[in-house]
C-alpha cells in the first residue's frame, strides 16, 4: 500500500483493543513490532470498552439533572474524559516494562485546541512541534483520544467516536499516517454479519469511506473521514487481534487503506452497500400548499439541531395541500414529531405520521460517475425480491433508498450479488 516518505507513524487502539490488560499488551506488541522497524511513533487510545458509558451514568447521577438545575457541561468532560487518562497510562506503563521509551501525553500538555462546545467539541488547531519532537527523539507518545482543550484552559470531549477523529488530527500535525486498529480487520463490501460473502477492500476512497461512515458502517466515525480527507492523511485500518510473528513482523498487506480516488487504479462501479436502521419517517399530511411551508418546517428543524436526510413531497387527497415526509435518526424522531406537533397551527398540516420500523439501504462507489444503470439494477434487484421503496437520496456516488426494516437484510444480500460485489 502505498504510503507517504516519512518514518512517523500515528497508530489508534479503540475500546476494544483497549479492553483489559491482555489487550493492552497486545497493542503493546503491535506497536513494538513497528518501533523495531525503526517507527517514530504516537499512539492515540479510547477508554477501557464500556468505560465511557459507566463515567456517563456516573454523571447523570451525581450532575445537575439529578438535581433539576441546568447541565454544566464543562465538569461533564472533566469526569468522562478520565477513561482516555487511564488507558495512557496503562499502555505506557506496558511499554516501559518490555524496555520501550513510552511517555503519556494528555491533551492539554500538546495541546489539542478545540472550540468550547462541550461534549461535542471540534478540533481548532494541534500543534506538531512538541509532539513531534518527542516521537523524533525516540519516545512513544501514548496521547488519550476525544479530549481536547478550550484555549482559556478547561478539558474539553469530542463526542461519540472521537478517538478516531483524534487520531487523524494528531497525523495531520505531525505529517504521518494514521493506522487505527479496531475489533474488524478492514472495511467490507457490505456487514459480513449479514453477507457471509463479503469481501473486504483493499483500498477505499475517501469519498466512498466518508458516504458509507455516514450511511450506517460503524468502522469510522464521519468526522475522522473528512478530517483525513481534508488534511490528505492516510487512513488504515487494521484488526487490533493480530500477532507480529517468531520474528516481530506484522501481517503485510492487510486492512484497508482509505486514501485520495487517484490512489486507486481500478475504480469500481460500486464498492459497497451500507445498512442503517437508526431512522425513522415523519409525515406531515395535508400540509398546506404554500412555497413557504417547507422552508418553514425545515427552517424550525434546523434550529432544533435536527437532521434531516430524504425528503419526498405528493400531492394530498385535499385540494391545496400537500404531503411532506422526511427521515431523521431515532434518537431525533420524537423530539421532531413534538416540535411538529407543537406548532401544528402555525405549519398549517391536518395529520402528523411517525414509523420507525424502517431502514436505509445505500449503494455506494466512485465508479458511478462514469457508469450508467446503476439505478436501475438497483430498483431491479429490490423489485425481483418484492422490496418496495419508500424514498430515495441520491449523491454523486451514492443512492440511498428507505424501506421496511423488515426486508433490510434481504435487501442488502440482493444487492450485494446484484453488483457483483461478492466475486470480488
Amino acid at each position: 500500500m502505498t504510503r507517504p516518505e516519512t518514518t512517523r507513524l500515528v497508530m489508534k487502539f479503540g475500546g476494544t483493543s483497549m479492553g483489559d490488560l491482555e489487550r493492552i499488551r497486545r497493542a503493546a506488541r503491535i506497536i513494538a513490532a513497528e518501533a523495531a522497524k525503526g517507527k517514530q511513533i504516537a499512539v492515540v487510545v479510547s477508554a477501557m470498552a464500556g468505560k465511557t458509558n459507566e463515567l456517563v451514568a456516573w454523571t447523570d447521577g451525581a450532575g445537575p439533572a439529578a438535581a433539576g438545575l441546568p447541565l454544566s457541561d464543562d465538569e461533564y468532560d472533566v469526569v468522562v474524559a478520565s477513561g482516555e487518562q487511564v488507558t495512557s497510562g496503562l499502555l505506557a506503563l506496558t511499554l516501559r516494562n518490555m524496555g520501550l521509551n513510552a511517555r503519556s501525553w494528555m491533551g492539554w500538555q500538546i495541546p489539542i485546541i478545540t472550540d468550547d462546545a462541550h461534549g461535542r467539541a471540534r478540533i481548532e488547531d494541534v500543534p506538531g512541534d512538541v509532539l513531534g519532537a518527542a516521537v523524533d527523539s525516540g519516545q512513544i507518545a501514548i496521547v488519550p483520544g476525544f479530549q481536547g482543550v478550550t484555549r482559556d484552559g478547561r478539558i474539553t470531549t469530542l463526542g461519540r467516536g472521537g478517538s478516531d477523529t483524534s487520531a487523524v488530527a494528531v497525523a495531520a500535525a505531525l505529517g504521518a499516517p494514521c493506522d487505527i486498529y479496531t475489533d474488524v480487520d478492514g472495511v467490507y463490501t457490505t456487514d459480513p454479519r449479514i453477507e457471509s460473502r463479503a469481501r473486504r477492500l483493499e483500498k477505499v476512497s475517501y469519498e466512498e469511506m466518508l458516504e458509507m461512515a455516514s450511511l450506517g458502517a460503524k468502522v469510522l466515525q464521519t468526522r475522522s473521514v473528512e478530517l483525513a480527507m481534508a488534511k490528505q492523511v492516510p487512513v488504515r485500518v487494521l484488526s487490533s487481534f493480530i500477532e507480529p510473528d517468531e520474528n516481530g513482523n506484522l501481517p503485510e498487506n492487510a486492512g484497508t487503506l482509505i486514501c485520495d480516488e487517484d490512489e486507486i487504479v481500478e475504480k469500481r462501479i460500486v464498492s459497497g452497500v451500507t445498512m442503517s436502521r437508526d431512522e425513522a419517517r415523519i409525515t406531515l399530511l395535508g400540509l398546506a400548499d404554500r412555497t413557504d411551508a417547507p422552508a418553514d418546517v425545515f427552517t424550525r428543524l434546523a434550529e432544533a439541531n435536527v437532521n434531516v436526510d430524504m425528503i419526498v413531497q405528493s400531492q394530498a387527497r385535499t385540494e391545496g395541500a400537500v404531503n411532506l415526509t422526511f427521515t431523521t435518526g431515532r434518537r431525533d424522531a420524537q423530539r421532531a414529531a413534538e416540535m411538529m406537533t407543537a406548532a401544528k397551527a402555525e405549519l398549517g398540516f391536518e395529520e402528523l405520521r411517525i414509523d420507525a420500523d424502517v431502514a436505509k439501504i445505500s449503494v455506494i462507489g466512485v465508479g458511478m460517475r462514469s457508469h450508467a444503470g446503476v439505478a436501475q439494477t438497483m430498483f431491479r434487484a429490490l423489485a425481483d425480491k418484492g422490496v418496495k421503496f419508500q424514498a430515495i437520496s441520491t449523491s454523486e456516488i451514492k443512492i440511498s433508498v428507505l424501506i421496511e426494516d423488515a426486508y433490510s437484510e434481504l435487501a442488502v444480500r440482493a444487492l450485494h450479488a446484484a453488483y457483483g460485489l461478492d466475486a470480488l
